[in-house]
């Protein structure tokens, strides 16, 4: 039998099975002899007060709800569950449909923890109240204030100035963000086990700035100009508003977001269905190229 006694389940308020399927799971585990609470990640009370003794989050929802459960948890290393609730999100393991069955492999301990590295920024010349550190499993970013309006935003890498790039925002992602806003802005992709940390320039303006892979001692400040304000974001979430010559300095987090795997979904095939790489029509290509004979030669070389 494994440690994991109280689990937290958290479920997305705006989707309407989340709910019935939480309590379901709720009520299966108490009868497993588990003490359980539920919480909608949004409420700013509920979802955190028992964290502490929480050994296990199940979170029902998507990416959004687990990229919660991860930066309310990072101090406390519960473990964590992603349930898709039908978004083909990178994050999650399961479906609804399968956790009947793997509700004992929870408790057995027959799953494996997959550990994914955060990121920490402290902001610089916030406007309103924030924390004195902000954990991301994502992403942070630096942006303009206002539409139509590039920032100009310094770049310092471990106190080195890199330059000063005009663009709408510069993002710092994780090995896990590497797929999401960082990736839509030109930013590569990174296998979510990496500790490198990848800075990319979110729409530059008239001159190029490539994205760049950081070593993960990296410590990178990002300062905007002194004339205009911007904004501070972390994992896509409200941003703060930031005084003109305001910033953050990011680096990797001591804490890491430790995910519950079972082995049902691999990286590379999600990753090729979100990205339409494996659609039928590129498929079938493929075939034709006689690309899959070779593949099937290299399964069975005899």
């Amino acid at each position: 039998m494994t440690d994991i006694q109280c689990v937290g389940v958290y479920y997305h308020p705006r989707l309407d099975e989340a709910r019935g399927a939480a309590e379901e799971l709720a009520g299966r585990l108490r009868t497993l002899g588990c003490e359980v609470w539920m919480s909608m990640p949004w409420d700013p009370e509920r979802s955190v007060e028992r964290l502490p003794e929480t050994d296990l989050l199940v979170c029902l929802g998507g990416d959004g709800t687990i990229l919660r459960a991860a930066r309310a948890s990072a101090e406390h290393g519960c473990l964590i569950l992603g349930v898709d609730l039908g978004r083909q999100a990178f994050l999650t393991e399961l479906v609804p449909e399968q956790l009947e069955e793997h509700i004992p492999k929870l408790l057995e301990g027959a799953f494996t923890v997959e550990d994914r590295a955060m990121l920490e920024a402290r902001p610089l010349g916030v406007a309103d109240d924030a924390p004195d550190t902000l954990p991301a499993l994502n992403d942070v970013m630096i942006g303009r204030g206002s539409l139509g309006q590039p920032a100009y935003i310094a770049v310092w890498v471990n106190e080195d100035l890199v330059g000063v790039v005009r663009a709408d925002a510069v993002v710092v992602a994780s090995a896990t963000g590497s797929t999401g806003y960082s990736l839509s802005a030109g930013g590569p992709i990174l296998h979510p086990r990496a500790r490198s940390v990848v800075l990319t320039p979110v729409a530059p303006h008239l001159a190029q700035a490539a994205p760049m892979v950081l070593p993960s001692d990296a410590q990178i400040e990002l300062r905007l100009g002194r004339e205009h304000p911007g904004s501070l974001s972390v994992d896509g979430q409200r941003p703060y508003a930031l005084h003109p010559g305001g910033g953050a300095v990011v680096r990797l987090s001591d804490s890491l977001a430790r995910l519950v795997r079972f082995g049902e979904r691999s990286f590379f095939a999600q990753l090729g269905r979100r990205l339409a790489w494996l659609d039928e029509r590129r498929m079938e290509a493929v075939s034709r190229t006689g690309v899959e004979a070779f593949d099937a030669s290299r399964a069975d070389p005899s």
